[in-house]
């Protein structure tokens, strides 16, 4: 399980429940989840079945927080939900789950610690820094406002609750 919180429940079994904040605001929730699964989320690196998940740090915030990098013997999949500045280390991946939470301009938290990026700028550098496919996920109210209105992101898809996504 990467990340979680409302509405996201891996069930059982579960081998490893990875986190790219461990500070974030819905990590009781998620703690309490993981301990019901006999889980202790936290940030760290995973493999299994030819699999490996490594953290990779991104600015986001005041505090330490992370994206996974996600390899298989032949693909790079990115999970960076929320950061301020693209992730250089995102750049040719296969595909990306990247922050949306701005739709037009960034979202810069009080006291200028971070914040969170915005769909236009990363679109721009996804496709600059040549991600092959871009899945917009923590999609924030600006973003939700745009879908609800028709607009389509410049470069990549708004990721949809229940998709599927395979690494071939």
């Amino acid at each position: 399980m990467l990340d979680g919180g409302d509405g996201a429940d891996p069930g059982a079994p579960l081998d490893a429940w990875l986190v790219s904040d461990d500070h974030a605001e819905l990590m009781p929730r998620i703690r309490r989840r993981a301990g019901e699964l006999s889980q202790h989320p936290l940030v760290g690196s995973f493999a299994a079945d030819g699999v490996a998940l490594r953290p990779q740090p991104v600015r986001h915030t005041s505090h330490p927080t992370v994206g996974y990098l996600i390899e298989t013997a032949a693909r790079r999949a990115v999970w960076a939900p929320e950061f301020w500045v693209f992730p250089e280390w995102a750049a040719g991946s296969d595909l990306m789950f990247a922050d949306a939470a701005g739709w037009k301009r960034p979202i810069r938290f009080a006291g200028g610690v971070g914040g969170h990026a915005c769909v236009a700028d990363v679109a721009e550098a996804a496709r600059r820094a040549g991600v092959r496919r871009l899945v917009f996920a923590h999609i924030g109210r600006p973003s939700i406002r745009a879908i609800e209105a028709g607009q389509q992101p410049p470069f990549g898809e708004w990721g949809t609750e229940g998709s599927t996504f395979l690494l071939r």
